[in-house]
């Protein structure tokens, strides 16, 4: 039985195996007179078995879990929802619900999008077969959905010096948790040390007709990371981040130089956006399409909104190019 103190808290780390090529996915346990579960790991029996052993070497039990938050819906961060009691409530963004119930009618519209982008992209149909692949990672992912819908600004009882902060850009759903009292931050898949996130792209949410821009997201939530006194993050994959300021100046940088990349490529001349991930990914982006073209897309749309590039959308596939005078 836990023994909590409203005036202490802990955070303590449960690693957990995944089948993904990212590797260990991190979970965390914020423990005051409550116990916060951020995160909750892949769904395999394997990594059901460390959770629970990792719990009992804190001294808890499943049903020492008061409340659960999600920083987003990919499947390692949430598969093992379905074996947590059914009574623990679930908070999470609202665009995390369709994806963690699978709900097929939103799953629906997705092949029509992927399959219309591909087009648009210029993807050749050699590599259409890899679209049905799209939702495969998904049976490592939960059925169960939201208890409630948080955003930004919120807090969950318990953690009073805690502020949930909306951050999309690997995934629209994606939030963080910063304890404005220790400038700790749980990150979730937003800040990790070794590697920047790929922005995904995703279909458009119930009821929008535009898929988000990820990569004008992305940037727009490391800038706003910048602006708080955050000392330490706590992230989703990984090792711990301390110099935060400086790592998050290197991601920004990062991305600039990746997308001066870009805009030199098609300088002078009219080019499909499977021409620029082709030149940008000449070694893996057959192995790892679609994570590829999302970059790419991510690029296309970060040069688009700043008008350094132009698109030619009255023919398919779309060309870009240098805009002129740049």
């Amino acid at each position: 039985m836990k023994q909590l103190s409203c005036s202490k808290q802990e955070i303590k780390q449960i690693t957990i195996p995944t089948p993904f090529a990212v590797g260990d996915v991190h979970t965390y346990l914020i423990l005051t007179d409550k116990v916060t579960l951020v995160d909750a790991g892949v769904k395999t029996i394997e990594a059901f078995d460390i959770f629970k052993s990792q719990l009992k070497q804190y001294g808890l039990k499943l049903m020492d879990i008061d409340q659960v938050l999600v920083t987003h819906h990919h499947p390692d961060h949430v598969g093992l929802l379905d074996y947590l009691p059914d009574n623990i409530p679930v908070y999470g963004h609202k665009r995390a619900h369709p994806w963690m119930t699978q709900d097929m009618h939103y799953f629906s519209s997705h092949d029509s999008f992927y399959r219309e982008l591909f087009t648009e992209m210029g993807v050749e149909e050699r590599f259409y077969p890899v679209l049905n692949t799209v939702d495969k990672p998904l049976r490592f992912s939960c059925k169960r959905g939201l208890t409630a819908f948080v955003k930004e600004g919120d807090r969950l009882e318990g953690l009073e010096n805690w502020r949930i902060i909306e951050t999309p850009g690997h995934a629209s759903s994606h939030l963080v948790l910063f304890d404005e009292k220790s400038g700790t931050l749980l990150g979730g898949d937003l800040i990790l040390a070794h590697i920047s996130p790929n922005p995904l792209i995703e279909p458009p949410f119930v009821g929008e007709t535009e898929r988000r821009k990820s990569m004008i997201d992305y940037v727009a939530s490391i800038e706003k990371m910048r602006a708080l006194p955050i000392t330490t993050v706590r992230p989703g994959h990984g090792e711990e981040v301390g110099n935060v300021g400086k790592l998050l100046t290197e991601r920004i940088e990062q991305q600039e130089k990746r997308a001066r990349k870009v805009q030199t490529f098609v300088n002078g001349k009219a080019v499909t956006a499977f021409e620029i991930c082709q030149h940008l990914f000449p070694k893996v982006y057959e192995k790892q399409l679609l994570l590829t073209l999302s970059e790419t897309l991510g690029q296309i749309d970060y040069l688009l909104e700043k008008e350094r590039i132009e698109v030619d959308a009255s023919t398919v596939p779309y060309r870009y190019k240098s805009k002129e005078g740049l």
